[in-house]
C-alpha cells in the first residue's frame, strides 16, 4: 500500500470544497440553494481587460513559456498602481514579483523563510490558509487573538510579552478577512515596530483595500517598512478576476529574491494573455472603483437587512467584500445556525468558526451574490 505524505496528516480539505460538495448535493436534489458562503466575485472584468487578452493571444510568443518575474510592463503597471493608490515607491526590476495568485505567495513566502520548528504569528480569527501552509513546511502555528473589543487588532503589549525567540514570521490582513476591520497608520507604524524590534518578518495580506473602503492603506507606505515587511495583493476582488490568478507580492530585493528562488522552481512562468488582462486592469480609471462599489453597497444595504431578520448585529463602519455579524445572545453554535438555514431555507451562509475558535458566535455573508437573490433570501424569512 502507498502511503501518503505525514504531512497531509496536519491538514484538512479546505471547509469550502468539502461545504460546497454537500451544497452542490442539495442543489442536485432540486434545492433551491442561494449560497452567501464564498467571497467569487460574480461580476466581469472591465470591456478593456476583455479586449487586452483577447487581443493578446494573437500576438506572437503569446503562447510560449513566460518570464519567471513576469513581463516588465507588468511589473511597471504594478509600480504605477502601488505609488498612485498607496504612495508607495517599489522598484519593478528588484521589489515586485507577480504571482498566480496570492495565495501562491503565501505558500511561496513560507517556503523562502520558514524552517521546521520556526512558529508563525496567526491571526484568529483569519484566513485558513495562513495555518494550512504553515503546517504543510514543518513550521508551528502560534495564534495571536483578535477580538471586537480591541477593534481587531492584535494586543502587541500582550504578545511582546511571550516567548517569541523561535518566532519567524507574521501574518496580518488589513483591511481584515472576515471581519472588515482596517487598520489606522498609528496601528500600522506600531506593528512595523514590533516587527523591527523581534526580528519577525511581516506579512499583510492586502485584497481588499478598494472594497466599499473611504482610505485604502498599504503597510509599505510606512519608512523602512520594506526592511521587515512584505505585502501580498491581487487582482481578484478588486476587478473582479478570481479565476485569472493574478496576484503579486511586494518587498525589499533582498525578501524578493528569495521568493524568486522558491518561484522559479515551481512554476514556468504566468501566460502572457493573462499579464496584458492585468495591466489593463492596473490601468483602470477611477470610475472602475466608483461603479463597483455602487453595486457592492446596494448589495451590501439589502444583506444588513437580512441580518436584521436574523437577529444579528454588525458593524457598518467595516469594509471589503463581506459582512461580519455577531449571532443573537443565547443562540446555538455558528455551524449549527447556518446548517439549520441551510437545511430550513435553503441558504448557505459561512461560520465564523472556520476563520479561527475568536470566530465562535459570527457568521459571515458574501457580497458576489445579486440584488435579486438577496431579496429571494430575505423573503424567505418572512
Amino acid at each position: 500500500m502507498i502511503r501518503t505524505a505525514k504531512r497531509l496528516d496536519t491538514i484538512q480539505e479546505y471547509y469550502f470544497s468539502k461545504k460546497l460538495r454537500e451544497v452542490r448535493g442539495l442543489m442536485a436534489q432540486g434545492k433551491p440553494i442561494i449560497n452567501m458562503g464564498i467571497g467569487s466575485p460574480d461580476l466581469a472584468p472591465s470591456q478593456e481587460v476583455l479586449k487586452a487578452i483577447q487581443a493578446a493571444v494573437l500576438e506572437n510568443g503569446a503562447h510560449q513559456y513566460q518570464s519567471y518575474q513576469g513581463l516588465p510592463q507588468l511589473r511597471d503597471a504594478i509600480a504605477n498602481f502601488y505609488r498612485n493608490k498607496f504612495g508607495v515607491t517599489a522598484d519593478p526590476n528588484t521589489e515586485i514579483l507577480p504571482l498566480m495568485g496570492s495565495k501562491e505567495g503565501i505558500m511561496h513566502i513560507s517556503l523562502a523563510f520558514l524552517n521546521e520548528g520556526d512558529e508563525v504569528l496567526i491571526p484568529n480569527p483569519g484566513y485558513p490558509t495562513y495555518t494550512s501552509v504553515t503546517n504543510l513546511v514543518g513550521a508551528v502555528p502560534k495564534y495571536y487573538d483578535l477580538t471586537a473589543d480591541n477593534g481587531w487588532f492584535p494586543d502587541l503589549e500582550a504578545l511582546a510579552k511571550q516567548d517569541l525567540s523561535k518566532v519567524k514570521l507574521m501574518w496580518l490582513s488589513y483591511p481584515h478577512m472576515p471581519t472588515g476591520a482596517t487598520a489606522t497608520k498609528e496601528q500600522f507604524i506600531k506593528m512595523v515596530a514590533f516587527a523591527q524590534e523581534h526580528d519577525i518578518l511581516l506579512v499583510n495580506d492586502n485584497p481588499y483595500s478598494f472594497v466599499l473602503n473611504d482610505e485604502p492603506a498599504s503597510i509599505l507606505s510606512l519608512p523602512n517598512a520594506k526592511k521587515v515587511c512584505l505585502e501580498l495583493n491581487s487582482l481578484s476582488k478588486t476587478f473582479n478576476m478570481a479565476g485569472w490568478r493574478v496576484g503579486f507580492v511586494l518587498g525589499s530585493n533582498e525578501h524578493i529574491n528569495a521568493i524568486l528562488k522558491v518561484k522559479s522552481n515551481m512554476d514556468s512562468g504566468m501566460f502572457y494573455g493573462i499579464q496584458k488582462g492585468a495591466i489593463a486592469a492596473l490601468n483602470s480609471s477611477d470610475d472602475w472603483f466608483k461603479e463597483l462599489n455602487e453595486v457592492y453597497g446596494k448589495r451590501r444595504e439589502l444583506i444588513y437587512k437580512l441580518v436584521d431578520k436574523l437577529g444579528c448585529s454588525y458593524d457598518r463602519n467595516a469594509v471589503g467584500m463581506f459582512v461580519w455579524a455577531k449571532l443573537p445572545a443565547g443562540s446555538v453554535s455558528s455551524e449549527e445556525f447556518i446548517d439549520d438555514i441551510l437545511y430550513k431555507k435553503d441558504l448557505f451562509i459561512t461560520p465564523g468558526t472556520i476563520f479561527g475558535s475568536n470566530g465562535e458566535g459570527y457568521i459571515r455573508f458574501s457580497l458576489c451574490i445579486t440584488e435579486h437573490k438577496i431579496e429571494e433570501a430575505i423573503k424567505r424569512f418572512e
